[in-house]
């Protein structure tokens, strides 16, 4: 990669830099196993200020991330990758229920499908019961294997719960056209809990999302256990120890049991932010004495006793790799010479039943579709034999992989994207009901263009709101399913999507494997590679130009110089944040525009984190009031303005600031328009000249002006790298101030690990492949 210093001079001009925001406050939740916690917290020994900012929205829903990006996952903000925009905004501004709220509902109805299947087979935990049974036995082991003793025989000798078959997994209900809305709360039910956190000096207007969290009876849970504040989204401990501390008085101390319950489950809940399904006993112990929790074992014993948390036991393979962090205790040790072999090394895992739920259930529903494809012969393998001749290369082999098998992985970067695409034709013109679905709107666009009437993306087609819709047992009407961006599917997505197959459907998964993991909890791509239980075919069609070849050695640790005559890829050395600022807004406004004909608003600024000198608020704040100043009288926009909307945790759609009313803020988002009701603007909407590089996983733009300020070297990784520059169409620029860390990022700064249990589960349901 080259100094266009021609180009670098080409920005100067007599202005003086802009130096943006002051920096924030900023950390990171959840890196190597567990959450990063700030050492011991004040414990019962703080109040929340009366009208605090504990707020609701995006920016604060972790409360130790609000403004950096965490390990693989977007801050809690919600916003961290993009959606399906026909899903989720295209009924906002018509009476009744949003297709936002189908997918919702369809995501409930599958979560207690799960939830009751679990029940038959392993038998109910109570909330608020002791265990019993093998439950029972294992929290009582769990000491026992961390420690090296022999556990309780019982546990570890009974064979598994035998799981049903694979072929005989129910199917989903379908998705409901026009589900009842959600429960609003009881005016009286809100008010009740409004006048509690008043009295333990926290904001009112968390009210209404407590009684949405805690359901009936709210304040009295409030009142029995003020730890239960931590269960509302932007909540802290250090928040929820003032409440606690302003109704008990001197009843609060830090070894309260309902805290360490409650920190708990709040830690596994960040994780999961992190992108974790569940974690190592060691990093979570720790985790809860750093908050100041006397006796870390009681508290997750109490949590696990209590049915909040689920415990887990993972054998190892001697000399394998160790995910970071992970205890490794050996369930059994050789006493004398007579006594059978050494057993393997275990690991004890704790995680939520939500993602324990999911996980379980994405591995039975792809060993289904493993197991049911019907063996075909004859004329059908000669029709498959048929299309993977009429084509080229890696498209051939994947024709070829598809045939004789029902789940089958694909890597590749953006021109293999036309390979899924070949498939899905040579599958249509074969009789197949077959579709291609994209992880963003902009996604969906690109596949139009060769499949105009087989592309949707994975929200729309599991709201119903695009697609062929489902059977009438459930499933989606479908025989072979291609989904793309496959990295950006967390596990419970990846769950709602498997289960919705019929039996005897197909099922690739193609994707980029460089890129950033998904915003939602686990690691599902990965894990089904490593995991090795099915075909993977590898593209062998190369990204195209500079940017492309610059991309290409980025895969494999290496930022190489690039030949780019046409300047389609630019460094613009930075010395400070001001400077950094400048640059870019002289990029966008002027040298892009001037040099190649891309007009401002198609191009895309990526950086780092969103607060800080340089993160998305200061070079939004400086990119508006280049590109479209105002007065902002509503809520900060005006007409014209770029914007990411965030409808739900984890998915974003980017569109125009069209108008403002009394009712709300009206919004172009891919060509449908739809009104934020006034008191959401501030949860729900930013500027969206710049983004994170998780916000723009799934898009691509014309050009893309990439941004690494001076203290983003210690951020950088070789997925967060190759995410932002391969972001770009014809021409990337990257303002560049972290000298020697973005090579060093790129050789050694590999994705950062998460503790999942779905490689282990698929493997114990699917024989390896050599």
């Amino acid at each position: 990669m080259s100094t266009e210093s021609a180009a670098a001079e080409e920005t100067r001009t007599d202005e003086e830099p802009r130096t943006g925001e002051e920096p924030e406050a900023e950390g990171t939740t959840g890196v190597e196993g567990a959450p990063d916690v700030e050492g011991a917290s004040d414990a019962a020994g703080s109040q929340v200020p009366a009208g605090s900012e504990v707020s609701g929205d995006a920016e604060a829903a972790d409360g130790e991330a609000a403004d950096a990006e965490t390990a693989d996952g977007e801050t809690a903000d919600g916003e961290a990758a993009d959606g399906g925009v026909a899903a989720e905004v295209s009924a906002d501004a018509a009476d009744g229920p949003s297709e936002a709220e189908a997918e919702l509902a369809a995501q409930r109805e599958l979560r207690e499908r799960i939830e009751k299947r679990k029940a038959e087979k392993d038998g109910p935990i109570a909330a608020g019961g002791k265990l019993s049974g093998t439950a029972a036995d294992l929290l009582a082991a769990v000491r026992a294997v961390e420690s090296g003793e022999k556990p309780v025989p019982r546990t570890f000798s009974e064979p598994p719960a035998p799981r049903r078959p694979a072929t005989e997994q129910p199917r989903p209900a379908p998705a409901p056209a026009a589900p009842a809305a959600v429960r609003a709360p009881q005016a009286e039910e809100v008010a009740a809990v409004r006048a509690v956190l008043t009295e333990g000096g926290a904001p009112e207007s968390l009210a209404e999302r407590a009684v949405a969290e805690l359901g009936e009876g709210a304040e009295h849970q409030l009142r029995e256990d003020p730890w239960q504040l931590l269960r509302v989204g932007g909540v802290r401990p250090d928040h929820a120890d003032g409440f606690a501390r302003a109704l008990l008085g001197d009843e609060c101390r830090p070894d309260d049991e309902r805290r360490g319950r409650a920190l708990t489950g709040w830690l596994l809940e960040q994780a999961a932010v992190a992108g974790h399904t569940a974690l190592d006993a060691g990093p979570l112990k720790a985790a809860l004495a750093q908050r100041a929790v006397p006796d870390p074992d009681a508290a997750v014993e109490l949590a696990v006793a209590e049915g909040e948390v689920l415990v887990f036991q993972d054998a190892l393979d001697e000399g394998g790799p160790q995910q970071a962090g992970a205890q490794q205790p050996r369930a059994q040790e050789q006493q004398d010479e007579d006594e059978e072999p050494v057993e393997r090394p275990m690991r004890v895992l704790f995680g939520l039943e939500r993602y324990a739920l999911a996980e379980e259930s994405l591995a039975d529903a792809l060993a289904r579709v493993v197991n049911s494809l019907a063996k075909e012969e004859g004329s059908d393998l000669a029709d498959w034999e048929s299309a993977a001749s009429s084509v080229r290369g890696s498209a051939a082999e994947l024709i070829r992989a598809v045939a004789g098998h029902g789940l089958v992985l694909h890597t590749g970067g953006e021109a293999a994207r036309t390979e899924a695409a070949a498939l899905v034709s040579a599958a249509t013109e074969l009789g197949l009901r077959a579709c291609a679905a994209a992880h963003t709107t902009d996604g969906r666009r690109r596949l139009a263009g060769t499949l105009p009437e087989a592309a949707v993306t994975v929200a729309g087609l599991l709201s119903g709101a695009e697609g062929p819709g489902r059977d009438g047992e459930g499933a989606l009407a479908l025989d072979l399913l291609v989904v793309l961006d496959a990295p950006q599917l967390d596990v419970e997505t990846a769950a709602m999507l498997a289960e919705s197959l019929p039996d005897g459907a197909r099922l690739v998964l193609s994707g980029d494997p460089t890129v950033l993991w998904s915003a939602g909890a686990g690691r599902v791509f990965a894990d089904l590679l490593a995991a090795r239980v099915c075909p993977q075919i590898t593209s062998r069609t190369p990204d195209e130009g500079p940017i492309g070849e610059l991309t290409s050695g980025i895969t494999i640790g290496e930022l190489n110089q690039v030949e780019a005559p046409d300047k389609e890829v630019v460094i613009v050395p930075v010395r400070d944040p001001g400077e950094a600022v400048h640059r870019t807004v002289q990029l966008v406004a002027d040298s892009i525009p001037r040099a190649f004909s891309i007009p401002a608003d198609h191009t895309q600024v990526i950086t780092v984190a969103h607060g800080g000198p340089v993160g998305t608020r200061a070079l939004n704040s400086a990119l508006k009031e280049r590109l479209n100043p105002g007065p902002g009288r509503f809520g900060g926009f005006d007409p014209g303005d770029r914007i990411a909307y965030a409808p739900a945790p984890g998915r974003t759609v980017t569109g125009r600031v069209v108008g403002a009313e009394a009712a709300g803020l009206q919004l172009e988002c891919a060509g449908i328009k739809f009104t934020v009701p006034k008191d959401k603007v501030d949860e729900l909407v930013r500027h969206a000249w710049a983004l994170t590089a998780h916000q723009a996983v799934g898009h691509r733009w014309p050009a893309v002006v990439a941004v690494l300020p001076g203290d983003a070297a210690a951020s950088l990784t070789r997925p967060w790298v190759y995410t932002a520059f391969s972001r770009a169409d014809r021409h990337l620029s990257v303002v560049h101030g972290v000298d020697q860390a973005l090579p060093r990022a790129v050789a050694e700064a590999p994705a950062k690990p998460r503790t999942t249990r779905l490689e282990r589960l698929i493997r114990g349901l699917v024989p390896t492949q050599g």
